[in-house]
This record gives structure tokens, sequence and C-alpha cells, in this order.
């Protein structure tokens, strides 16, 4: 799989989890939808920081475009934290995970809608499905000792 292919699966599977929390109107499965999500980004930011931002720094006309990419990963990534750690019954949680939501959608669609097309075509399918093959092989890795990590 090729690493925009690979990107724009993780970006479906949040989707998904984002319309299952908008359709639990009484949010009773919210903080369990939340874990799933937060798991998803923290692997998904994990491998475009990792492999895919950095080869794309190399280019100089994505330059722009992918440091703005790596600030929306830091808010986002404050507001996982933050609501990570919120309890059970605060007041903050609801509001704080839409917001997430809103900024997620917002960065996906720059990303799948000038990012995406800028970089097929100044990088090629060859260098994709390279990068793609290094970042599948990176998430695994990551989730690996996510779970390593979890367990103790």
């Amino acid at each position: 799989m090729n690493a925009i292919e690979l990107l724009k699966s993780d970006h479906d599977k949040v989707e998904r989890l984002f319309q299952k929390v908008k359709a639990d109107t009484e949010g009773e499965h919210h903080k369990e939808l939340f874990q799933q999500i937060k798991q998803e980004l923290e692997v998904h930011t994990h491998i475009e920081e990792k492999i895919f931002y950095p080869r794309l720094k190399q280019e100089s006309e994505l330059e722009d475009i992918v440091l703005e990419g790596i600030e929306e990963h830091h808010q986002a990534k404050i507001f996982l934290r933050e609501l990570d750690g919120l309890s059970d019954d605060s007041e903050k949680f609801e509001p704080k995970l839409k917001v997430l939501m809103e900024d997620i959608t917002h960065h996906v669609q720059e990303e799948e809608g000038e990012m995406f097309p800028d970089v097929e075509k100044i990088l090629g399918s060859a260098e994709l499905e390279k990068l793609g093959a290094e970042m599948e092989k990176e998430k695994q890795n990551f989730m690996k000792s996510q779970t390593a990590s979890a367990g103790k």
C-alpha cells in the first residue's frame, strides 16, 4: 500500500469513529470511543512525523504545508492528553471532544485536498510505495511498543 493510501485508510478509520460519537447522542459510549480515537491518532501522527513529513520537508514546495501539519498534530496531542486526563463526569469532556473532532476533520481535508495531490506529483508512485512500506512497518512496531507499555 502506498503512503497516501495508508494515511487515507487511517483517516477513514478515524472518521468512522467520529460518526459513532455523533450517532451516540446520549454520550454513553464517548469515553470508550475516545480511547479508540486516541489510539488511532497516536499511531497515525507517529508515522507521519517519523517517516512521511521528514521526507516531504526535503521538497521546498511542500515545506509550509508540512510545518502547518506538524503544528496541527501538536494541537491535537494537547487535546488528547487533556481529554485523557478528564474525569468521567467532567463538563469539559464533550465540548473538548467536539473541538478535537472538528480540528482533525479540518486537518484531514487539508491533507487530502491540498497536500496529497502535490505529494503524488512530486514524489511519484515508486517512492510512495517505498514510503508506504516503511510507514506500515513503523506502524506495526509502534503498536507493539504501545501494547507492551500498556501491559506494564
